[in-house]
């Protein structure tokens, strides 16, 4: 039996995960709720079938590992460099303002100022898989806020490093602390050095090497190998398995095989990544939590308000409007998988009571389960703020009072310059027609007003915005940016001000058609489905099939889609 039990154990985590999100999903909850409750019900604390915690945490170490990697993939390292000061600087005020929340609370838990430092350690830290799997899900990692959101949780995952070497050695008065600390620093620095200039080599040459052979197992082998073997090298030098991997992710991204990476381990990464929540559920003691509910629930309520409330005011004096700033804020609301490593270290060393790893757990367990339903209430909250007599100017997301009407009458609005914004604004300027782009990512808008390009700054779901924007007088509105939910709000708001106004607006799914028609938009345009149909096209004409019968054809299935979201095989 003993030989199996890797096996059993793997087997009780996957059904329970599954049983679990299914019922979530059912009764309307994010699934990552149902993985927690699994992970309770077949951890040690609970009656019934038990799994080995340190099995299950070592499968959930390779679904961190994955998911930092199909990250890095998608991420390169020009998008770290475009978010450079917010993720680097901000994610630093962000970590320092957090920790200074420990010592305040450090005498009301019976803790010393040092040990209140740790406290505030813990709690600066967010969950890196927690945040991306809920941004991931709502569409939105993309948007502006999802991506100020992972500048910031990559500094957090850098400053795990010097947070295990020094504050369990300051906790518990050890000495010897600076050189020790000196150590970890030439390895952290070697490890990133010597990964990236290797990595930028060796990894494109050997994904090349398995690619020639048109075996997708060696391929997929390959991928394995760089991702756990990258993450593994990182772990022995002092970083964090997950940074190891993004790092990997990272160097992928340059080649020219990153499409087929991501596409060969998104499979393994939704596998192995929904273990990471049933782990982290099995070490959830009920009746601890029951015992503490009262100090659970002020501690968490602490935590969330005080991480939204810092990160916001931080992504805001990086020049970021209110509307990003705040979701940034409740995406990194949560305690993360490192608090409660750092605090076992802390607790193992002697440097911190054992009664704080449970209540780090426990406040951990409550802030990742309100985490979606957090996000669900942003745009909610940031209306709400908006219209508080005080708090509302400054709320507001701001309108550049200095941008000339460059509208005239009939102009188009677009709202969003990503990919899709870009085509439209050089369709337009190839055919003199009058343009106004609408942005809200300050480093775009310095870089448009520089090329000349007519542009308003601020966030397209505000009503002052569209104005500043002269939607009144508009023959257009585009509607053309990433975030689901301001997609929508935009879409509403540019009816309410125009009630003649034709409104193009982009679908992120196809659940998402129905809702901006009825948001009040004269078309909905689902990328995915065009290109599938631009596939069709070109499909059918090498088999002779064009001309009408052709136009027929694309235009039906084109009619049957967005009338009905879905639409019969050919």
């Amino acid at each position: 039996m003993e030989d199996i039990k890797l096996i059993v154990d793997l087997v009780l985590a996957v059904v329970a995960a599954f049983v679990g999100g299914v019922v979530a999903q059912r009764l309307g909850q994010p699934v990552t709720l149902g993985y927690l409750l699994a992970g309770v019900a077949i951890g040690p604390f609970s009656p019934g079938p038990v799994a080995d915690v340190r099995s299950v945490q070592v499968l959930a170490d390779i679904g961190v590992a994955f998911l930092m990697f199909t990250l890095g993939a998608e991420f390169s390292f020009r998008e770290l460099r475009r978010l450079g000061r917010v993720a680097t600087l901000g994610g630093a005020l962000q970590i320092l303002f957090t920790m200074g929340l420990g010592p305040l609370l450090a005498p009301a838990l019976g803790l010393s100022f040092v040990q209140g430092v740790f406290l505030g350690a813990l709690l600066a830290l967010s969950s890196t898989v927690v945040a991306l799997k809920v941004l991931m899900s709502r569409g939105e990692l993309q948007a502006l806020h999802g991506r100020v959101a992972l500048g910031m949780l990559i500094a957090q995952d850098l400053a795990v490093v010097p947070m295990v070497v020094v504050l369990p050695s300051l906790a518990s008065g050890q000495e010897g602390l600076l050189a020790e600390l000196a150590i970890a620093a030439v390895k952290a620095g070697a490890i990133l050095v010597g990964a990236y200039a290797i990595g930028v080599r060796l990894a494109p040459w050997a994904l090349g090497h398995a690619a020639v052979t048109r075996t997708r197992e060696l391929f997929l082998l390959g991928v394995v190998a760089l991702a756990l073997g990258t993450a593994l090298v990182t772990q022995f030098a002092g970083l964090s398995l997950a940074f190891g991997a993004f790092l990997a992710g990272l160097v992928v991204a340059e080649s020219e095989y990153r499409t087929q990476v991501v596409a060969e381990a998104m499979p393994l990464r939704d596998l192995f990544a929904s273990l990471f929540f049933v782990s982290v559920g099995m070490l959830i003691n009920p009746a601890t939590l029951a015992s503490q509910a009262g100090l659970v629930a002020l501690l968490s309520g602490v935590t969330i308000v005080a991480k939204v409330g810092i990160v916001a005011v931080v992504v805001l004096l990086f020049g970021f409007p209110a509307r990003v700033a705040l979701l940034s804020g409740l995406s990194l609301a949560q305690l993360g998988e490192f608090s409660f490593v750092l605090a076992r270290i802390g607790v193992d060393r002697g440097g911190l009571p054992p009664a704080l790893f449970d209540l780090t757990l426990a406040t951990a367990l409550v802030t990742i389960v309100l985490t979606p339903s957090l996000l669900r209430a942003g745009p909610a909250l940031v209306t709400a703020l908006a219209r508080l007599p005080v708090l509302g100017r400054h709320v507001a997301d701001p309108v550049e009072a200095d941008v000339a009407a460059a509208a005239s009458s009939g102009h188009a609005l677009i709202c969003g310059y990503g990919r899709v914004g870009r085509e439209l604004v050089d369709a337009l300027d190839a055919r003199g027609i009058h343009y106004v782009v609408v942005e809200y990512n300050p480093h775009v808008v310095r870089s448009l007003r520089a090329l000349g390009i007519p542009v308003v700054y601020g966030d397209a779901a505000n009503a002052a915005v569209l104005e500043h924007a002269h939607v009144e007088r508009a023959r257009l509105l585009a509607v053309l940016m990433p975030d689901r939910t301001a997609t929508e709000q935009a879409t509403r708001v540019g009816r309410r001000l125009n009630p003649r106004l034709d409104i193009v607006a982009r679908a992120g799914s196809v659940g998402d058609l129905e809702r901006l028609r009825e948001a009040g938009a004269t078309e909905v345009v689902q990328p995915e489905f065009e290109a599938g149909v631009e596939v069709i096209r070109h499909t059918l004409r090498r088999f002779g099939i064009g001309g009408l019968e052709l136009t027929n054809l694309t235009a039906g299935r084109r009619a049957a889609f967005y009338r009905h979201g879905a639409i019969e095989p050919v």
